[in-house]
């Protein structure tokens, strides 16, 4: 049997380890007492008020590119001083007891005085980088973003790229500052703006993402155009954020729960220099000239500029669109937001004279050969009609040229004007060519069913030459140009070439837009088709010919001018100038059109406009095939 000895009960220094032990057990115990039931209740108050926010994140908008890639618009970065006032509350604090009197303040007063603190100590902190760029953040503002947003940082400033290496120097000395990096929509080129659209704000969810956010940022969506059409495609997937904020509203941390999806690219059929060049000819004939010029390849139906003028920047539209420029944009009369090349109904003029001369020619009623007595005016009934043609003897290319009312007018009434509809039907002629939803008018033109009840020798005159019951698009007339010059093919004209992935991928594109769709075809003799082109070339290239001043040394062009009278109460109020022409001659590749209101003839006005076009194409054609020079070492 084992025995210990008994520890003797007066042994000191046993005792003083073991009151040593009872004590750290004592300290130990009360630790445990203060974390779990003092410290606890705080901690699970502090974990009950925080919370997640989540923060919807727009994606980079896709681009508009013309057919070489140009950029029209696009998204680019702008870097940001955001304020993190979760960070600056010491620093509000501090300013607070500095500026806080010693009397007694009312609620009111706090409050008022809170505001002034917050803002002047943000004021003074972006003064503080000596920076050369003006603070444009209000007091306003700040207060509901701290009332609305305060989790969220709080932009102040816009830096360029060199001073966000001087921000990156200084910014470390600087408290509750840093750079973020964000996307704006730009459109470098100025080109193009009816066709582009512009965005208007607006931070909903699309339809296929999360309805629910507690914050969003900026987004914008196309509203007309390019812009507005393929909104779908160019908007991207936003991406969630998830913030986490304390019992204050302060973010504590975050992290990104899912990424933004970019948009895809469109890419349209457009030439932006023969673009920049139909716009700037058009621009010459007066200041706030209200017309509109079209460009479009006659073998496919592409559209290769499509210009209105007046303009307007889609630049101004974003963030927001200031009252000034809304007030412009909204002028009865000059009415810049309209696109006039498909958007607007004019009548055509003399142009459709083109029209009148193919339905009398397949009548078989019209020999370019024969003569026909013009007096200067047609006399039908009781009516005369004028004719701006000298009196004389024509053939059919001579009043082509002069544009004779009197000998289409004899030749129309001998046609019928069931006949004379008849082709306007083939040309698609009071139909919609569908290439702008929403910003595109289908014009007027009779039917045949129209002509055989209550019409009159009278309409026949005034709708063979282009006046009366037919309004057109400068678009529509663009088509049948094409479709007399191409051998009668009438084209769905394409603006769209393909939607490519974000990562410029032409090979493989997202969506694809055939070229040359068919939409009918005039089923016509070849060699009537020839007559009048044949007449075009004469009506430039002739000393006599109304569209003359179209001519452009080397370059054979055929033409055709038009001037419609807008009458009111009997007298004129106002002309309708049109030039409708095609290049080369030999082989046509472009087909313009210039149509301009309020002008003076389509000779004196929109000849000149189409001559300045072709200059263009002529030279930038020159410079596309020219061949490259070869840098030569010749040390080798």
């Amino acid at each position: 049997m084992m025995s210990f000895p008994q520890i003797g009960r007066q042994d000191p220094p046993l005792r003083f380890i073991a009151l040593l032990l009872i004590a750290g057990l004592a300290v130990l115990l009360a630790g445990l007492w203060y974390v779990q039931i003092v410290s606890g209740k705080r901690h699970l108050e502090a974990q009950q008020n925080q919370s997640l926010r989540t923060l919807r994140v727009p994606a980079v908008r896709g681009q508009i590119t013309d057919r070489y890639r140009q950029p029209l618009a696009l998204d680019r970065p702008v870097y940001q001083v955001n304020a993190y006032l979760d960070e600056l509350r010491p620093h509000f604090q501090q300013e607070y007891r500095r500026r806080r009197p010693t009397r007694k303040l009312t609620r009111a007063e706090i409050s008022a005085l809170e505001k002034q603190v917050r803002f002047h100590t943000v004021s003074n902190l972006v003064l503080q980088l000596r920076l050369p760029v003006p603070m444009t953040l209000t007091e306003a503002q700040l207060q509901w973003h701290y009332t609305n947003k305060l989790a969220l940082p709080l932009p102040v400033v816009n830096l360029t790229p060199a001073q966000v290496a001087i921000f990156m120097e200084r910014g470390g000395q600087v408290p509750g500052l840093d750079v973020a990096v964000a996307s704006a929509r730009t459109y470098p080129q100025a080109a193009a703006s009816h066709l582009i659209g512009y965005l208007k704000r607006d931070d909903s969810s699309s339809e296929d993402e999360e309805s629910y956010y507690n914050y969003r940022l900026p987004d914008f969506v196309g509203r007309i155009g390019i812009e507005g059409l393929f909104d779908r495609h160019l908007r991207g997937r936003a991406g969630t954020r998830t913030v986490l904020v304390n019992n204050l509203g302060y973010r504590q941390s975050e992290h990104m729960s899912t990424a933004a999806e970019a948009g895809h690219n469109v890419v349209l059929t457009l030439d932006l220099a023969i673009q920049r060049a139909a716009e700037q000819a058009l621009a010459t004939v007066r200041p706030d000239v209200e017309g509109a010029v079209v460009v479009m390849d006659p073998n496919n139906g592409d559209i290769l500029a499509l210009a209105s003028a007046p303009t307007f920047n889609p630049a101004n539209f974003v963030p927001r669109l200031e009252s000034e420029a809304w007030e412009r944009l909204n002028n009865p009369e000059l009415r810049p937001l309209i696109l006039r090349a498909t958007q607007e109904r004019y009548p055509p003029g003399s142009i459709f004279k083109i029209i009148t001369s193919l339905a009398a020619l397949e009548a078989g009623g019209l020999n370019p050969a024969e003569i026909l007595s013009n007096p200067g005016y047609f006399q039908l009934g009781r009516r005369m009609i004028k004719d701006t043609a000298a009196p004389g003897n024509y053939n059919f290319r001579r009043a082509f040229i002069h544009s004779s009312n009197t000998y289409f007018i004899y030749h129309a009434l001998q046609t019928g004007p069931e006949r004379l509809t008849e082709m306007g039907e083939r040309f698609f002629l009071g139909q919609s060519t569908g290439l702008l939803p929403g910003q595109e008018v289908a014009g007027e033109f009779p039917t045949r069913a129209r002509v055989r009840e209550g019409w009159a020798p009278g309409d026949t005159a005034n709708l063979s030459i282009g006046q009366g019951p037919i309004t057109v698009t400068p678009l529509q007339m663009a088509v049948m140009t094409s479709a007399i010059i191409n051998g009668g093919k009438v084209w769905w004209p394409r603006l769209v070439d393909r939607i490519e992935s974000p990562e410029n991928d032409a090979v493989n594109p997202v969506e694809q837009f055939p070229a040359a769709r068919l939409r009918g075809e005039l089923n016509v003799n070849p060699k009537n088709l020839d007559i009048i082109r044949d007449a075009m070339l004469a009506d430039v290239e002739d000393a006599e010919g109304t569209g003359r001043r179209a001519a452009v040394p080397g370059l054979k062009i055929g033409g055709k001018t038009g001037t419609a009278e807008l009458q009111r109460g009997g007298r004129t109020v106002d002309k309708i100038t049109w030039f409708v022409s095609f290049a080369p001659y030999e082989q046509p590749k472009y087909v313009v059109v210039v149509m301009v209101e309020s002008g003076g003839s389509g000779g004196l006005t929109c000849a000149p406009v189409a001559q300045k076009i072709y200059r263009a194409i002529q030279q930038l054609e020159r410079s596309r095939t020219a061949p490259s020079v070869t840098q030569v070492n010749p040390n080798r």
